[in-house]
């Protein structure tokens, strides 16, 4: 701290706290859909301020604490308010109880990436990592306004949901990111082709698509650790 810190990756942090405090006010003041596209916004601060601290190499302890706690605000506090404002306050404890199990696994979560930091995670992320739980929470309030409108009553199928969001981050699956991609190296032109389709499918359909992509990550780690428990299930009964 004596030598001071790096200003433009923290700053980026910060814009994405912001973008999280901004959601919450949102989601009190009822503004649901201004609530949900802050928090996909916080996306985008997270997604730079770390790729411009490698970038400039002014990666520190001090960022990383730093990043984690606008996470928690942006992707695990924010969707949490968000969610129970505007599906679950009909359930009352047990309503306000699921989106607190949100927070609380986003926080281990978050804790247990720090601790693995540069050896077990310096790949594929262990659980899902809480960004994409946030995005998944926060896409659901805009798919679902886009495709059938205000919400009423008790919906089980979005409280069983932030429970499966809240486990999954606490567990052992295994979750693909950004960083297994090494941009340096050649790839397929098809890759190319279906990037650009991704991007234009989102600025048409941002609501549709941006929840559809999300929960097909979420499915495809399920998907894959099941696989995998299968296969190691299979080779020790073999042996």
């Amino acid at each position: 701290m004596r030598k001071g810190i790096y200003i433009l990756p923290n700053s980026l942090t910060l814009g994405g706290m912001f973008c999280g405090f901004y959601a919450i006010l949102a989601a009190f003041k009822g503004h649901f859909i201004y609530s949900a596209w802050a928090i996909l916004i916080a996306n985008i601060f997270d997604g730079l301020d770390g790729w411009v601290a490698r970038l400039t190499n002014s990666t520190t302890k001090f960022g990383i604490e730093l990043d984690s706690l606008s996470d928690l605000i942006a992707f695990g506090v924010a969707p949490a308010v968000l969610i129970y404002s505007w599906a679950l306050q009909p359930f009352g404890r047990l309503g306000w109880g699921a989106v607190f199990l949100f927070v609380i696994c986003g926080a281990l979560r978050l804790a247990r990436y720090n601790v693995q930091m540069g050896s077990a995670e310096s790949k594929a992320f262990t659980g899902l990592p809480i960004p994409a739980a946030g995005t998944v929470a926060a896409s659901l309030v805009l798919f679902y306004n886009e495709a059938w409108g205000s919400l009423s009553g008790k919906n089980y199928t979005i409280l069983f949901l932030m429970v499966l969001l809240a486990a999954l981050m606490v567990s052992t699956l295994r979750f693909h990111g950004l960083k297994e991609i090494d941009f340096k190296k050649r790839k397929p032109f098809w890759l190319l082709v279906v990037i650009v389709v991704a991007f234009v499918l989102i600025f048409m359909y941002p609501e549709i698509v941006i929840f559809t992509f999300s929960i097909i990550y979420v499915f495809w780690g399920i998907a894959e650790g099941t696989y995998i428990f299968n296969k190691k299930r299979k080779s020790k009964e073999a042996a």
